[in-house]
């Protein structure tokens, strides 16, 4: 039996919930219905863009290993991976724009033809430029337009449900990287890295053809605002919060994300072990994230998402730093996946707390600026390392002629 006090509890978790922006209330939202188809929409585009990419540390290494382009540089390879987020958090504002006047799927389908055509176009490349511009820089766009207008529409369907609604499609990057992390794998092996690059592209596109078929919004109802630079948000205390949160989580997030499968290889475990590391990772995510959801919607989610973001930081210092063997190496890989991505599943819900409902996609829209410019931050470390490095070289050569004169 319920009691009161429970109720009361219940009624009043997660208060926010039910306002708009305009203070009027949002329970209008169906919670349910066919909102679970488009669940299952957002699903798969997670899981058919985030996806598909998670798959890049394993195309890297056969880069490396079979020196595919010999005229590249780790750090040409570094940045194809870091375009797939960089761009398509980067065209955020311009994508926003796009929605507004063209509606959700019209950008949807450009997207679609973006990254199949990426990956496709990748499978034929010869000089690492045509990478740059077709795994990095086409997919990233494609993930930009097909990722960005999904986003939203899960809140605008589901209030009560609203953080289980965007953890179960947030879990589907999850599936997706463990199924293309071991599937393309496979199918090099099998044949080469350029079927397996079509072969991903084919079904990529089957897959979100799927899903732009059936995903609805409900602008009409809401009439969101989808401000592609609202800078009257920056003006509140809470906005900067909020952007500030994502700014810092998603420097740890992609580090994290890009530097594992390395961090594997330099402690000695070979290749599918690396590859291992990764698919669990995604295991981790695809079974993390739904369950983070129902505490969400349970609890506060700033607590749930405050907390979550504390243990991820902490995880790396009790397990990641010691991490010398492969069983340690693994269960990080699971707790932290199931964890790691919390930004994903509740920044939606987040922006809607803040900023209210019909805010909801321009607030997105500073959250996804926020992210480029922490991608942008990550690479900028890199190239001051790199001119560290290369100094010390130049000392140790001018070292070395110095004594070559003296003799």
């Amino acid at each position: 039996m319920t009691t009161p006090s429970a109720e009361a509890a219940r009624t009043t978790t997660n208060e926010f919930d039910d306002m708009g922006d305009d203070g009027r209330s949002d329970r209008d939202a169906p919670d349910g219905g066919y909102g679970w188809i488009c669940v299952a929409a957002c699903f798969t585009v997670n899981c058919f863009t985030w996806g598909t990419v998670s798959a890049y540390g394993i195309y890297l290494s056969h880069y490396l290993a079979d020196d595919v382009f010999p005229e590249a540089s780790t750090w040409d390879y570094a940045f194809i991976g870091g375009f797939n987020f960089s761009i398509a958090m980067f065209i955020a504002p311009l994508v926003t724009v796009l929605i507004r006047r063209l509606g959700i799927h019209k950008v949807m389908i450009a997207g679609l033809v973006l990254e199949s055509g990426g990956y496709v176009a990748a499978s034929f490349a010869t000089r690492i430029w045509q990478l740059h511009l077709s795994q990095g820089i086409l997919i990233g766009a494609g993930i930009g337009c097909l990722y960005i207008p999904s986003l939203p529409i899960l809140s605008q369907w589901f209030v009560r449900r609203r953080s289980l609604a965007n953890g179960i499609s947030a879990a589907g990057s999850g599936v997706g990287g463990a199924a293309f992390t071991w599937g393309t794998e496979a199918v090099i092996q099998r044949f080469d890295v350029g079927w397996a690059l079509r072969i991903t592209g084919m079904i990529a596109f089957a897959a979100n053809v799927a899903a732009i078929t059936v995903i609805r919004d409900r602008n009409r109802v809401i009439q969101p605002y989808q401000l592609g630079f609202d800078t009257t948000l920056l003006r509140r205390h809470d906005v900067i919060l909020l952007l500030a949160w994502a700014f810092i989580s998603m420097l740890g997030y992609i580090v994290l994300l890009f530097s594992l499968a390395d961090f594997a290889l330099s402690i000695g475990l070979n290749r599918d072990q690396a590859t291992a590391v990764i698919g669990l990772l995604n295991v981790g995510t695809a079974v993390g994230r739904p369950v983070i959801g129902i505490v969400s919607d349970r609890w506060s989610r700033i607590d749930v998402a405050g907390v979550l973001t504390l243990l991820c930081g902490l995880s790396c210092f009790a397990f990641w730093i010691p991490a010398t063997s492969f069983g340690l190496t693994l269960f990080f890989a699971i707790l932290c996946g199931a964890i790691v991505g919390v930004f994903w599943m509740t920044i939606g819900p987040l922006c809607i707390e803040v900023a209210g409902i019909k805010n909801l996609q321009s607030l997105l829209s500073l959250s996804w600026a926020a992210i480029f410019a922490g991608i942008s931050y990550v690479l900028a470390s890199g190239f001051i390392f790199l001119l560290r490095r290369e100094k010390h070289h130049q000392g140790r050569n001018n070292g070395h002629d110095a004594q070559v004169e003296r003799e």
